[in-house]
């Protein structure tokens, strides 16, 4: 049975996402909704069967569309999603899930309510890369994870209703949330705004783990180069993924501290041991596409979701609270600049 879906949105990530979607057999994209008329002309030359709407309500009351994948800004999130769900859609959205919890929630409750699959675009789960960590960290090969240490900067792009922490944290954490079963009990965060005076466009993100680990992210649109570099520390090895190597992403380093038991030694002085560095070979096959087939395999029943509502309203509690105790440092630094200089 064929999988009839719509698109919401044409703009920087919906054109990747048409594209995918269809390709992937057994899934045909019917329909894409733009507000601009620009947008809608570029698919209707490219995908002249696919049918446009300026109002992506529209797409969402055809009959013969079974699921909506909406990629508009955050701030529409809620309202589209909400009513495609009201109309009996399977609906994926682009992350994050809302701008705010409790509309995450209500997503959760109507999707609930109503029987349908919702699920979030952390299309990074999808990646061979991350499929790889995940098979690596999970068989215990690193030993005990103790920290994670993100590098996600770049030059732009500034969006026009989210911060750097809201546009690029989602990333890593879901895929932390991914790779371990654990808990989040704190967390400390602070940030800078030098274009923007109310949004800032460098954040360092620090969260401790339940099981001791350590999780500390380095967030950046003011980087004169693009870097997308991911740390995982065990207590065995060590990993570290270079998204933008194209030949080597993953590499593993038998590198460690070893002490001798405590009977044994009459200080602790560490040993530092030295290993082997090798690098698994990692699918190269496109992201979208298995969040595309993914995604069917979950309406179909086939699959279990790796990115259901769940997991994406898990992220915005989280990027919530990141956001209110940034906006308190951000003031409390304001505060203390305005003191030093007398108020200029």
């Amino acid at each position: 049975m064929t999988l009839r879906i719509g698109v919401a949105g044409y703009g920087y990530w919906g054109p990747n996402l048409v594209r995918n979607f269809a390709a992937t057999p057994g899934i045909d994209v019917v329909g894409v909704a733009d507000l601009r008329e620009a947008a809608r002309e570029k698919v209707k030359a490219t995908y002249p069967a696919i049918a446009t709407f300026e109002d992506p309500s529209e797409l969402m009351k055809l009959p013969d569309v079974d699921a909506v994948v909406i990629a508009t800004p955050v701030a529409t999130h809620h309202q589209l999603a909400a009513l495609a769900l009201d109309h009996g859609k399977h609906v994926l959205v682009e992350k994050p899930i809302a701008r705010t919890s409790a509309e995450a929630e209500d997503l959760v409750a109507r999707a609930k309510k109503a029987d349908r699959v919702l699920m979030v675009d952390h299309t990074f789960l999808f990646t061979g890369a991350v499929q790889s960590i995940a098979k690596i960290a999970r068989s215990g090969d690193l030993g005990r994870i103790c920290y994670f240490d993100s590098m996600r900067v770049n030059l732009g792009l500034f969006q026009p209703d989210v911060n750097c922490l809201w546009d690029l944290a989602p990333h890593d954490l879901s895929i932390i949330d991914y790779l371990v079963d654990d808990e989040i009990v704190d967390l400390e965060v602070s940030g800078y705004c030098h274009v923007d005076p109310k949004r800032p466009d460098m954040v360092f993100l620090t969260l401790h783990l339940a099981n001791n680990a350590v999780a500390h992210f380095n967030m950046s649109w003011m980087s004169p180069v693009k870097v997308r570099r991911f740390t995982i520390g065990g207590t065995s090895k060590m990993l570290i993924w270079d998204d933008l190597d194209q030949d080597q992403k993953i590499k593993i380093y038998d590198h460690g501290i070893d002490f001798q038991p405590e009977d044994q030694r009459s200080a602790i002085i560490p040993e530092y041991r030295i290993g082997d560095i090798y690098s698994p070979r990692v699918s190269r096959t496109e992201a979208l596409a298995g969040v595309a087939g993914h995604f069917a395999g979950v309406i179909a029943g086939k699959e279990t979701s790796k990115m259901d509502g769940e997991k994406g309203l898990k992220v915005v509690r989280i990027l919530e609270l990141a956001d209110e105790r940034l906006k308190t440092s951000l003031a409390s630094l304001e505060k203390q600049r305005k003191a030093q200089t007398g108020g200029v």
